[in-house]
């Protein structure tokens, strides 16, 4: 059985539809993505789960008990689900200790003063703060102020964990120590989580499964494997992970770049759907083009920028007037810009 069950939920803000007709069920114990753009829903969805908006139609049920329902007319208000949440803004109370920041929420709840301090104790011991627990936040690193909001969140052995972009405003090395953090912190706790980013890399790492949404609406779910290796459509493709679109004519069963006939004919295969089609688009990721150093059995091209990424090498190859863009590892053989080359596509997408 399923731990949180949106049925049909819908939102508007007077005539957009934030959320449309969305059906989602998450594992117990699940780490779940909501990934997409700006203005696809993401947000709004995690806001209708922790009570900060009600839904217009449908209904959530968490724990197998309802939350919010539109046809019954119940809403249980956010701080009666007991739901740990952190935001983007690290949402920290600066005239308060690190320490009681993190008691707050307990306080509130009015538990006694030695289950706050046992519960407070335990929430800084797991996130590396106790050390810091006498300090202000104005002493602490942006790092150690995520680690507040995440160690308050903790400390109310909530089974629902909701992040809304929570790492958005650390720098990269921090947002990628935070990562192993609370995949680290779902283990000792044993919550669910529900994530919020429109950083794809953050959900590959984090996730058991990732909903990529556009206009209110799934566009995919699945594993980030599945997702990334087998994505439903153009807009999947182009979210997860690097990508080219190459446009193509097709020509007596074979298919050239648009503009290109000199280049020569591309060796994929072509699928049934293009059957008599005259044009298409090829989706192919940079890592897994061919690139030689030669002309010879591949589609002919340039070399036309090169941009060293520490262990990848990008090259942007002009075929006509299309280009092409090609990662590979630092330590194969390197190629100058201008030089000749070939290029093949051994894994490939075709979209109308």
């Amino acid at each position: 059985m399923a731990f949180v069950e949106l049925r049909h939920v819908t939102k508007r803000f007077g005539q957009v539809v934030a959320v449309d007709d969305l059906n989602l069920s998450i594992e117990k114990g699940e780490c779940f993505s909501f990934l997409g753009p700006s203005g696809c829903g993401k947000t709004t969805t995690l806001r209708m789960i922790a009570g900060f908006e009600d839904l217009d139609e449908g209904e959530i049920e968490v724990g197998g008990s309802l939350v919010s329902s539109s046809e019954k007319r119940y809403y249980l208000a956010p701080e009666k689900r007991g739901f740990g949440m952190v935001f983007q803004a690290f949402a920290v109370w600066p005239h308060m200790t690190v320490f009681d920041n993190v008691a707050f929420p307990l306080k509130i709840k009015g538990l006694s003063r030695t289950e706050i301090a046992e519960r407070t104790k335990k929430a800084l011991e797991n996130t590396n703060l106790t050390r810091q627990a006498a300090l202000y936040p104005n002493e602490l690193s942006g790092g150690e102020k995520q680690r507040i909001a995440l160690a308050r969140a903790l400390s109310i052995n909530p089974g629902l964990l909701l992040l809304d972009e929570p790492l958005s405003n650390l720098d990269p090395h921090l947002r990628e120590e935070m990562r192993f953090e609370i995949k680290d912190l779902q283990r000792q706790y044993d919550f669910s989580i529900i994530y919020v980013t429109h950083d794809q890399s953050e959900a590959m790492a984090l996730s058991d499964r990732i909903m990529v949404m556009r206009d209110g609406r799934p566009e995919q779910i699945g594993t980030p494997l599945n997702v990334y290796a087998n994505p439903a459509n153009k807009f999947v493709f182009s979210f997860i992970g690097l990508s080219n679109f190459l446009p193509v004519a097709i020509e007596g069963g074979r298919a050239y770049l648009a503009g290109a006939p000199e280049a020569g004919s591309l060796a994929a295969e072509l699928p049934a759907s293009l059957s008599g089609a005259r044009t298409a688009t090829l989706a192919c990721r940079p890592a897994e083009v061919e690139l030689r150093p030669d002309e010879e059995g591949g589609l002919r091209g340039v070399v036309d920028r090169i941009a060293y990424l520490g262990e990848t090498v990008d090259y942007f190859v002009k075929v006509g007037r299309q280009e092409v863009r090609v990662q590979k590892g630092r330590r194969e053989p390197k190629l100058s810009v201008g030089q000749e080359c070939a290029l093949n596509f051994p894994r490939v997408f075709w979209f109308d």
